[in-house]
């Protein structure tokens, strides 16, 4: 029995957030405005279902495909807000599901690291997909399951905050975001990411 673990809607892709799907997928780039809708669903290979009909019910371009053994997660992207709303009903509906039918995001860890210290930044810097860390900024990591929920939490905090999207893993066991910049702004930050994730409806996983 399919398990519908996320499904997010994005109004308007960030200029940071849409730049590292564009650089991290192989799929069709995005730009920022576009609408975005990531479903995240269990086992993993039925996402070929979603995306079949995804692609064939609206104008819309997928950006990531993942099959992994026990998770599959698709994101798909269009200019027209409307192209991607239908495209995300047309999914629900093959699924015979409804938003209300997704997991609700559970937050497993929220920390703010104060001047990171340059070796630190340094670490952070070796493995991340987005931009770099600098040596005295704060660092914001936020931990979230299911991990696709997490793409929502780094879109919204770049809407709120002037901070630099540092790295962002949308897939797997945990979603996982790393936020740097001033003290204030990672602060402002950090709060609409976790406003966001406790907003979102769902079924207790």
């Amino acid at each position: 029995m399919a398990e519908l673990r996320a499904f997010v809607y994005i109004d308007r892709m960030q200029p940071q957030y849409a730049a590292y799907v564009g650089a991290n997928a192989r799929g069709y780039i995005p730009v920022p405005g576009m609408a975005a809708t990531l479903v995240e669903i269990a086992p993993g290979v039925l996402i070929n279902q979603v995306t079949d009909v995804a692609v064939k019910s609206a104008n819309v371009r997928p950006g990531l495909m993942v099959v992994e053994r026990h998770f599959g997660v698709l994101e798909f992207h269009s200019e027209a807000q409307a192209e991607v709303k239908h495209a995300g009903a047309a999914v629900l509906k093959s699924l015979g599901m409804r938003t209300e039918d997704r997991v609700k995001p559970k937050i497993l860890n929220s920390q703010i690291i104060n001047k990171t210290n340059p070796y630190h930044a340094q670490m952070v810097n070796v493995s991340r997909l987005c931009s770099m860390l600098l040596p005295g900024q704060d660092l914001y990591i936020l931990e979230v399951q299911p991990a696709a929920y997490i793409s929502l939490a780094a879109n919204e905090a770049e809407k709120s905050a002037s901070i630099t999207l540092v790295d962002c893993r949308t897939y797997g066991a945990v979603g996982r975001l790393y936020l740097g910049g001033t003290q204030s702004e990672i602060a402002r930050a950090a709060g609409a990411a976790e406003t966001t994730m406790r907003n979102i409806t769902g079924k207790e996983s």
